[in-house]
């Protein structure tokens, strides 16, 4: 089943028309290291990541993926033990600066979980929660945000008569598209997302692959996922992470089809992992 999904460019009324060419980088990493304690666990990571495309990560469990998202907007500061060396440019700027603000990356740069984390509250204070922290009160305006939020989450049909019941109330695919349209409402530029099928049915999991490819058209996605099929139909690139190193960056079509490093084809025809 096909479901239809209204562009996502339909959240963002501000937001200007993408200008075709060579697609700028979003995020390059350069020689990133990251310690837990003494634990290395990113070494020298060293990627380009290009806007408006679906990037994969992925790799065996412990290998590093997560931490490296979760380093992307510097949510991996909240562990006191974490040192980091290296940088990671984000538009331009490097987000380790002493002069870029934490809040403001997270602005840009939003996140969705392994397993659908709803607020405890309304389907629309769900989605309504990051305007308002950014001082939209207007109801008339809160109430745009949160219908197109929604419809750029293919979810608006689904909910659009339920508005004020408890997202609890929701299936666990429904509650993940609420994360999704939750993270569409304060505007982000990149959309991180840590294994979002995971914990899905089937149906749920390819209602959320194609809202991914979807919003690929306005952002840049960049996903951890142990699922080798699903990197293979949702990506355009793949990044495969061993022991906390990249072991190799590339078209998906050519990580999947004709991989340079024999640890990549091992991994991906299930020899390890």
């Amino acid at each position: 089943m096909t479901t239809t999904i209204k562009p996502a460019t339909d959240v963002l009324e501000n937001k200007e028309p993408k200008v075709k060419g060579p697609k700028a980088s979003v995020y390059k990493t350069n020689q990133l290291n990251l310690w837990y304690g003494s634990n290395h666990a990113l070494k020298n990571i060293d990627l380009d990541i290009k806007e408006n495309e679906v990037t994969a990560i992925i790799g065996p469990s412990g290998c590093g993926k997560s931490t490296y998202i979760k380093t992307l907007n510097r949510m991996i500061e909240t562990i006191p033990s974490v040192k980091t060396s290296g940088e990671i440019i984000y538009r331009d700027r490097n987000i380790f600066g002493k002069d870029y603000q934490v809040e403001e990356l997270r602005t840009k740069v939003g996140m969705v979980f392994q397993k659908p984390n709803p607020f405890p509250k309304s389907i629309y204070d769900n989605i309504a929660y990051g305007p308002r922290i950014h001082g939209i009160k207007n109801k008339k305006i809160l109430d745009e945000i949160v219908e197109k939020s929604l419809r750029g989450a293919a979810i608006w049909d689904e909910v659009k008569d339920r508005l004020q019941e408890n997202a609890y109330g929701l299936s666990g695919g429904q509650q993940q598209r609420i994360c999704i349209a939750r993270c569409l409402a304060i505007e982000p530029d990149v959309i991180l997302m840590d294994e979002p099928t995971s914990a899905l049915d089937p149906i749920s999991t390819l209602k959320v692959e194609e809202l991914v490819q979807d919003l690929k058209k306005d952002y840049s996605i960049i996903i951890v996922t142990h699922n080798m099929q699903q990197a293979a139909r949702i990506s355009d690139k793949t990044a495969f992470f061993l022991n906390g190193e990249v072991v190799e960056y590339d078209e998906t079509d050519k990580i999947f089809s004709n991989p340079s490093d024999s640890r990549t084809e091992d991994y991906i025809s299930g020899r390890f992992g």
